[in-house]
């Protein structure tokens, strides 16, 4: 079954920068599911996965414009020490680099420390892989037609996808 609109598709991935360091991946753990067709993926893995099927592997180098985005300099923000989640342990205190969490009117974002001050810290809110030339290697494991709760949903269910 090839991937179409409306497939629940579950693929392991292996991230690399462009220096071919790889920075995470899915193997050794339950594959990634998603519903194809619905911008629940980065725009270019969803082109390159498009009329695959189980059992291929294969690599797709993203632009930036197709993976995170470009790098904008004006999403750098000041925001309350409080807001901040994530930190390692109850005595941590938040560093340069390091990577939080907030809330945002749009759900939780990602926000990289750029200064911690006492009360305040200026964070930078691209996504930390913006401005970045990423390489997928990519192995499709199953491909499905979704249901018709997952399609009303927009969003796959089940192992590797959404729980209720």
């Amino acid at each position: 079954m090839k991937i179409t609109d409306k497939k629940v598709v579950q693929f392991h991935y292996t991230l690399k920068d462009e220096a071919g360091k790889e920075l995470e991946s899915s193997k050794g753990s339950d594959p990634l599911a998603y519903l194809h067709g619905f911008n629940n993926m980065l725009v270019g893995v969803e082109k390159a996965l498009t009329d695959k099927a189980a059992g291929d592997k294969f690599s797709v180098t993203l632009q930036p414009e197709d993976a995170y985005g470009e790098r904008k300099e004006d999403l750098i923000q000041r925001v309350p020490v409080k807001h901040l989640l994530g930190l390692p342990s109850k005595n941590a205190k938040w560093k340069p680099g390091m990577v939080a969490v907030v809330e945002t009117e749009q759900g939780q974002r990602q926000v990289t420390v750029i200064k911690p001050g006492r009360f305040m810290v200026t964070v930078d809110v691209n996504p930390p892989l913006a401005g970045k030339v990423l390489t997928f290697d990519l192995e499709v494991i199953d491909v499905r037609d979704a249901t018709d709760e997952e399609v009303e949903h927009g969003h796959a269910h089940g192992v590797g996808g959404h729980h209720h």
